[in-house]
């Protein structure tokens, strides 16, 4: 689907808590697309979801979630469920295996 066949701006159609911090009007899904899913996928609900993997279809979602320095591990296995990936395949999984807090070592 492409981006000019879309009648309103994706943040407009997001939960309006997911963005409290920034002017909706002024954030370009775009430019802006790795802060978007992974807000939407750490706090948003199903609706939220579903509006992303449409605007931008699970492939890109994949794609931006694996350069992520941070994801939530409910959201890694999530994603990694959803677009049959592997959770070595994410920076944010090999990243926090570099760093294993104390009681893990």
């Amino acid at each position: 689907m492409s981006i000019t066949t879309h009648t309103q701006p994706l943040t407009a159609t997001l939960s309006p808590y997911l963005f409290w911090d920034i002017d909706r009007d002024c954030f370009d899904a775009e430019k802006n697309s790795a802060q978007i899913i992974k807000r939407v996928l750490e706090y948003g609900e199903l609706e939220d979801w579903r509006a992303i993997r449409n605007y931008y279809g699970l492939s890109r979602i994949a794609t931006e979630c694996k350069s992520l320095r941070s994801l939530r591990p409910e959201a890694l296995s999530f994603v990694c469920l959803v677009t049959d990936t592997k959770k070595e395949e994410y920076r944010c999984y090999t990243f926090r295996q570099s760093f294993p807090t104390l009681w893990n070592s």
